[in-house]
């Protein structure tokens, strides 16, 4: 009799308060996030310039912004130099360049395109960055061969890329240790137009001019003293015939 007690009494309990159900499960975030410029570069260790230049330049906030809201279903691929890549450069080079021109840095090493390795074999050269100045945009000629390697060259200098820090669409970031000086701002300037050399006077010019009236002042003396002689003439004549006549 205690035990079948015991079981209404369960039996009653359950009834009256049943068991909240238990939360769905929440599914799992992606574990990597959204893709995201910055936090490739940190991972990778030695990009601190490149990621302080982004950051004054507001271009890593562009670009993250690009990449989480599908501005371009094409993607993106990004040639980070390294912080060696950034010393090699002539003391002061970045300080030199204008904030435009900084922006353009930047820009010009980023692609509005996701390419693998594999796909850059059949990129079409030149290849179009992000940076563009009044004679269109900059861009890169890059080629690969059959050892996951490219050649990128900006027309100011040319490295060897191997590296991919990040190859996961729609972002691709790959390691370079040279900065991809863009031809329009470091190339070679057209030399300035050589001075036009001043004309020398012309022989017989000014300077026969200057001397002319002092030639007609030499003509009008010799006439002038031809004229006394002939006057000084005539006069001896005529007194001879007056002698003359009297004698």
């Amino acid at each position: 009799m205690a035990s079948a007690g015991m079981r209404i009494a369960v039996f009653l309990t359950l009834a009256l308060f049943p068991r909240r159900a238990s939360p769905s499960p929440v599914p799992d975030r992606d574990p990597e996030g959204p893709p995201n410029i910055t936090a490739v570069l940190e991972k990778g260790g030695q990009y601190t310039t490149l990621i302080r230049l982004m950051k004054s330049t507001q271009q890593d906030t562009q670009l993250n912004s690009q990449l989480n809201n599908s501005f371009n279903g094409n993607g993106y691929t990004v040639f980070a130099p390294t912080d060696n890549a950034f010393s090699s450069l002539k003391p002061g080079t970045l300080n030199s360049l204008t904030q435009q021109q900084q922006v353009s840095l930047v820009q010009g090493h980023i692609l509005p395109q996701f390419y693998t390795f594999d796909s850059f074999e059949t990129a079409s050269n030149p290849v179009r960055t992000q940076a563009s100045g009044k004679d269109g945009p900059y861009t890169l000629n890059i080629t690969a061969n059959t050892q996951n390697q490219l050649n990128v060259s900006s027309g100011v200098v040319e490295v060897t890329v191997n590296n991919a820090l990040s190859v996961m669409k729609p972002l691709a970031v790959y390691s370079v240790d040279k900065v991809l000086l863009p031809l329009e701002l470091f190339g070679a300037k057209a030399p300035a137009a050589a001075p036009t050399a001043s004309k020398a006077p012309k022989k017989g010019g000014s300077s026969g001019a200057a001397s002319g009236p002092a030639g007609s002042d030499d003509s009008t003396d010799d006439s002038t003293g031809a004229a006394s002689a002939r006057a000084v003439g005539w006069s001896v004549a005529g007194l001879a015939a007056v002698l003359g006549y009297l004698l």
